[in-house]
């Protein structure tokens, strides 16, 4: 949900993908084509931020100690509650490069978010994009419901589990779509809330393992 949020947003705010490469890439030809020069510039920072969101998520996840690692999940929340509010703060502010400062927040955080969310049960997903696990999505349900329609299906938990990502996904797009078209900047914050409600739950939860 977050993913789709964000990337809508940031969409509408700064004409600019923080969380899907693919589209960048090709808005950035868009940019060259056209000669926008300061746009492209902003598309391919924000495709460098995401790209060093992910390997921060990496060197976080293999801290040097392992009570760093237990802590890899909250800490990676915790990092994006923080760079959505200083994106909002940025984009606010008077300054010539604030769309610029915006994306470098934004993307970093899609990118935290992406590196550090690659599996749930023993699955391979993506927080950030779709295109790979739409699909993921369709070949295992063509697998299971055309060429074993013979046989009695049970509940496959890969089709459950990806199929709600998609559905959350887009319901966050449009969300973050309409908070962002009718209050602006200040929607952006609509992602921070998730996190926050999110690391509170993950944050309670750690508590009560530890008791």
């Amino acid at each position: 949900m977050v993913g789709g949020y964000s990337d809508a947003a940031s969409f509408i705010l700064a004409k600019t993908f923080t969380g899907h490469v693919t589209g960048n890439l090709v808005l950035t030809a868009i940019s060259i084509a056209s000669k926008d020069w300061s746009t492209f510039f902003r598309r391919v920072l924000a495709i460098a931020l995401f790209l060093m969101g992910i390997i921060l998520s990496v060197i976080l996840e293999r801290g040097p100690t392992q009570k760093l690692s237990r802590s890899f999940l909250p800490m990676v929340l915790g990092l994006e509650i923080i760079l959505i509010p200083l994106a909002y703060c940025a984009l606010t502010s008077p300054l010539d490069a604030r769309l610029e400062l915006f994306v470098t927040c934004m993307g970093l955080c899609q990118g935290l978010q992406n590196g550090a969310w690659r599996g749930a049960g023993g699955i391979s997903v993506r927080s950030t994009y779709l295109t790979g696990m739409i699909t993921t999505l369709l070949t295992t349900a063509a697998q299971k419901y055309i060429f074993q329609a013979a046989r009695v299906a049970r509940p496959d938990p890969k089709i459950s589990l990806l199929s709600g990502i998609w559905v959350a996904f887009v319901a966050g797009a449009a969300l973050g779509a309409t908070l962002v078209l009718r209050y602006n900047a200040p929607g952006i914050l609509g992602a921070a809330l998730v996190l926050l409600s999110l690391f509170c739950y993950q944050s309670a939860a750690m508590l009560r393992r530890h008791r």
